[in-house]
């Protein structure tokens, strides 16, 4: 079955990390653009990073930049999301997404409203939650 799986999620306070992986099975992640959204109760769903895999070009929200770091481990087939220095407004549902390779910037495919070409896959969603 092709298709992507997130863990890693959990409870953590203020100011903790958690690392979110992505794993694929089926298909060779390496191959695929992958970005991490999520989407907070009440809220719209929102891009957090995203990654090429041509040349491994990312792109952060402007939220998370400087506390989260998206990669790839190639060998295991996964990426990675480690977040850090936590806020309670990161919580929510984390889902990852896959995509083919086209000619879409790293920004335009991490923003809800340019996305144009849709993800193949998507997973489920991981829960987030932030809180003392």
């Amino acid at each position: 079955q092709l298709q992507v799986v997130e863990s890693g999620g959990g409870l953590v306070q203020p100011g903790g990390s958690l690392r979110l992986s992505c794993a694929a099975s089926g298909f060779s992640l390496d191959y695929y653009a992958v970005g991490w959204f999520r989407q907070a109760p009440g809220k719209e769903r929102e891009g957090v990073s995203c990654i090429l895999s041509s040349d491994g070009s990312t792109f952060y929200a402007d939220s998370v930049k400087g506390r989260f770091t998206i990669s790839r481990d190639n060998a295991k087939n996964t990426v990675y999301l480690q977040m850090n220095s936590l806020k309670p407004e990161d919580t929510g549902v984390y889902y990852c997404a896959a995509r083919l390779p086209d000619s879409t910037s790293v920004q335009d495919m991490c923003v809800i409203s340019r996305i144009i070409i849709p993800y193949n896959y998507w997973g489920q969603g991981t829960q987030v939650t932030v809180s003392s």
